[in-house]
């Protein structure tokens, strides 16, 4: 509905002329008003800003719309076939060519305009605001009094002026009919388009209300089965799982967090960041003789399809798995004085001559290469037992930094304090080699007494590998640590077994340390031989050979000193028998370190007896003496023996036996 206002005086007589009056205002504050007319301050070398030169280039050119490529080269050549002398405005020309006294009558005339101009505008200003404020003067006197001039309240009273709604003429019926329909016909449209968005959003509502009830159904599901979640530290409204172990390495343990997102249709996303998404795994390899003969089982792969809980386990476990290969890389750099080699992608841990085992971090569902190709399946059950034991181990050290992080920590000191490297590979290799060394040393006395065996010496050896490996008494940890603690102990197995002659024994103890110098097996051999007791072996022995020579002397001196004890009993049941044991003689150790023995007699027909022993046999040679010969340096026999007895340790014991063959080649034979 439109209105009019009507303006109208109070009453005629009230309001006097006052154009006179405004005129001589106005003309005495023209008196008093100045415009200063000095130019900028600014550089007159500064660009102009961008919105200057594009109101200039409108203001030349025109809208931007309106220029093309054709205008702009039309003034090109229009500007290059101008003369540059032509149509040259006086206002051009240099300031030295304008005289100084028209100059200044411009500059003069100038600033009179300008100053006709701002007091022509001050006039209509102070015009306008005495006639609004004495408009206002009817309602709001106090308000308007303000802003009135002072001759302005002389002439006119306040309140004199006033105006008036007219009320506009009536419209027809049909017109108000077109109105209302019109009026009804937006209102219809808007409730129509409110109602549908109000369906809409509703719509919306409700899945996104399905959407997250099925996302913290999941989110719930994950948590009762024991799952930490929590919000994630570098993005707060968003939550996460903790999945890593709070007692592993800290770039591992940082990487145990993973994001809980939703999917569009509110599914549980697993979102592992830079971890990889494949299922890895360390495996474990043994290679014997230069044949890969043994490999770990490798884990199944998951499939895209899996829950979110199955996930969430294949993360773990491989985040444990590379947390497992990495410590094995950092133990391995140190051994290497123990002959452990690492690559790039792979670890090399030599058990004997033999045998290695290969360690390396692959993928789960990754081609086995043709040079990789598990040839056989003897050594599956020593892999799977190794790849068992270094993630014990490893389970084992984060249980330790645990304990110590509950403890009390020590001092504080500048040096910084090493952290040391996870004993993993160690007791492994420590376990493998000891038990080689004790099947090495279990072989070689099997051999030596089948040898004895077959020479109808009927003896026998005890063995009780890994003595030390037992449950503690003290109950003070769980027995789950104690018995890996016992499992990085030394390791120590006995062995002791009887020999030929009576109260003669001995005693092998074979060490090795996994942890502590002096790294390696060692072995310990006592010995008990009555009639040579100021035989004594060496302290500590390294090597294989050496511990055979030993032993393999020690059984040997001990054959010679039976021999010699049965020469002796033999010779006082023959002195009884008269002249017939005259004919028998009588063995004497001579050189027993070599294995050698005399029998001398009064006919003149001496006898030298010769004994040698290895693994496989026990052999046993007599050679013919002349007078003091056997009495001198033991070196190579020049006269051909006269008879010779060998025993192996692949035949069955036969007749005769040593002492029979020893006691047939005794008799004299004059």
């Amino acid at each position: 509905m439109r209105s009019s206002v009507t303006i109208t005086p109070l009453s005629n007589n009230s309001i006097p002329s006052i154009q006179p009056a405004l005129r001589q205002r106005t003309t005495t504050m023209a008196d008093s008003f100045s415009l200063p007319l000095r130019p900028l301050t600014e550089k007159p070398d500064r660009p102009d800003t961008l919105p200057i030169e594009i109101a200039q280039i409108n203001a030349r050119w025109g809208s931007f719309r309106d220029v093309n490529e054709e205008t702009l080269l039309a003034k090109i050549e229009e500007d290059k076939n101008r003369d540059p002398w032509e149509e040259e405005d006086v206002d051009d020309k240099p300031a030295e060519d304008v005289d100084s006294t028209e100059r200044l009558e411009t500059l003069y005339k100038r600033r009179a305009e300008i100053l006709q101009f701002a007091m022509q505008a001050h006039m209509e200003a102070l015009f306008a605001l005495d006639f609004v404020s004495l408009l206002l003067s009817k309602h709001t006197p106090r308000q308007a009094e303000t802003s009135m001039s002072t001759f302005l309240k002389q002439v006119a009273p306040l309140g004199s002026l006033n105006a008036e709604i007219v009320e506009p003429p009536p419209k027809s019926e049909a017109a108000v009919q077109d109105v209302k329909t019109v009026s009804r016909g937006w209102r219809a449209q808007n409730f129509n388009a409110a109602a549908n968005k109000l369906l809409n959003s509703a719509t919306r509502l409700e899945e996104e209300v399905a959407s997250e009830t099925k996302y913290w159904d999941e989110v719930l599901a994950v948590k009762e089965k024991g799952w930490k979640v929590c919000r994630l530290p570098r993005e707060r409204t968003a939550l996460g799982v903790q999945y890593g172990f709070l007692e592993a390495t800290p770039i591992f343990r940082d990487r145990g967090l993973a994001a809980l997102r939703r999917a569009d249709n509110g599914s549980l996303i697993l979102d592992k960041g830079l971890a990889p998404q494949k299922t890895r795994t360390v495996r474990v390899r043994v290679k014997h003789r230069g044949q890969l003969t043994g490999c770990s089982k490798m884990p199944d792969p998951i499939s895209d399809a899996a829950s979110v809980e199955r996930r969430i386990l294949q993360a773990r476990d491989t985040v444990y798995e590379e947390e497992l290969f990495h410590e094995l890389m950092r133990e391995a750099r140190i051994m290497g004085s123990q002959g452990v080699t690492t690559r790039q992608n792979l670890v090399r841990v030599p058990i004997s001559e033999e045998q290695e085992i290969l360690l390396d971090l692959v993928d789960a569902d990754r081609e086995t290469p043709d040079e990789d190709k598990i040839e056989s399946t003897e050594h599956d059950v020593l892999a799977n037992g190794l790849s068992h034991s270094i993630r014990i181990l490893l389970a084992y050290a984060h249980r330790q930094n645990l304990r110590r992080r509950t403890q009390p920590p020590p001092p504080l000191s500048q040096k910084r304090r090493h952290t040391p490297e996870y004993q993993l590979l160690r007791p492994v290799m420590a376990y493998l080699q000891h038990s080689s060394h004790v099947r090495w040393l279990e072989l070689f006395m099997n051999d030596i007494y089948r040898v004895l065996r077959a020479a109808g010496v009927e003896r026998d050896f005890h063995a009780l590998p890994f003595a030390s490996v037992s449950l503690p008494k003290v109950q003070a940890v769980p027995k789950v640590e104690s018995l890996v603690q016992q499992f990085l102990m030394p390791f120590e197995s006995t062995f002791s077994g009887h020999l030929i002659t009576p109260q003669s024994s001995f005693r092998v103890k074979i060490r090795t340390n996994p942890v502590s110098p002096p790294f390696g097996t060692h072995y310990d051999i006592s010995i008990d031989l009555p009639h040579h007791p100021e035989v004594q072996p060496p302290g500590r022995i390294g090597l294989q050979n050496e511990a055979a020579a030993a032993l393999m002397h020690f059984v040997k001196l001990d054959i010679v000193s039976a021999i010699a004890l049965q020469g002796s009993k033999t010779a006082k049941n023959t002195k009884k028998e008269g002249a017939e044991g005259d004919k028998q003689l009588t063995w004497e150790a001579a050189y027993p370190h070599h294995g050698e023995l005399l029998a001398l007699s009064n006919t003149g027909r001496s006898k030298k007896l010769k004994i040698s022993l290895s693994r496989e046999e026990l052999k046993v040679e007599t050679f013919p003496l002349r007078g003091l010969e056997g009495f001198g340096r033991s070196g190579a026999t020049k006269a051909p023996s006269l008879q010779s007895q060998t025993w192996t340790s692949d035949q069955t014991p036969s007749k005769p036996g040593l002492m029979e063959f020893v006691a047939e080649v005794s008799r004299d034979q004059s």
